[in-house]
């Protein structure tokens, strides 16, 4: 009798793993496509912007479309997909001690020439009274970021940014480098 009990806590500990196994694979693949939908929507709504009324335009679509978009996608996949950088243009986009970490965690693989397309991350984290999946995934600055994040940015979009953004700390990025990150997370009912 005592053996068949402990076969059967060893059979139902591997369930319990499994299970986690496929709620993190579930998980990743929901993030992976909230991600690129976000990331893919954001671009081209920002880039229909620019066409119409340039750079200046585009920080319209970041103050008041973008939170949109996220919330839209959020809500199709069951998580909460979002944005946030170690250097913010909204306050509201601030990262976490989890993100932070994770960013910073960026910043060292970039360094270290690790593409900055595979910057991605995701764990379980028991930080709360739920736990979570997480997942980040890193955005590179490409040029059309310059315009309104670069070092050298025109009076009209300057002065779109500090209407909407006064305490913005997100310019100064050159070409390539990490500009902030997709934070995704969802949480675990056990």
């Amino acid at each position: 009798m005592r053996s068949f009990a402990l076969m059967l806590a060893l059979l139902l500990t591997g369930m319990v793993g499994a299970q986690a196994d496929t709620s993190k694979q579930a998980f990743e693949d929901d993030a992976k496509a909230a991600i690129k939908e976000l990331a893919t929507s954001l671009k081209s709504s920002l880039l229909a912007a620019m066409n119409d009324g340039g750079p200046a335009e585009a920080v319209s679509v970041c103050n008041l479309i973008a939170p949109s978009l996220a919330a839209e996608i959020s809500k199709k996949y069951g998580l909460e997909i979002d944005r946030t950088s170690l250097k913010v243009r909204n306050p509201a986009n601030e990262a976490d001690a989890w993100e932070t970490d994770v960013l910073q965690r960026f910043e060292t693989r970039l360094a270290g020439g690790e593409a900055i397309q595979k910057l991605t991350f995701s764990e379980k984290v028991e930080t709360g009274p739920t736990p979570q999946w997480r997942m980040m995934k890193a955005i590179p600055t490409d040029k059309v970021c310059l315009s309104c994040h670069g070092s050298k940015i025109a009076e009209p979009v300057q002065a779109r940014i500090d209407t909407h953004y006064p305490d913005d700390m997100a310019t100064g990025f050159k070409l390539g480098e990490i500009r902030g990150a997709f934070s995704v997370k969802r949480e675990i009912i056990e």
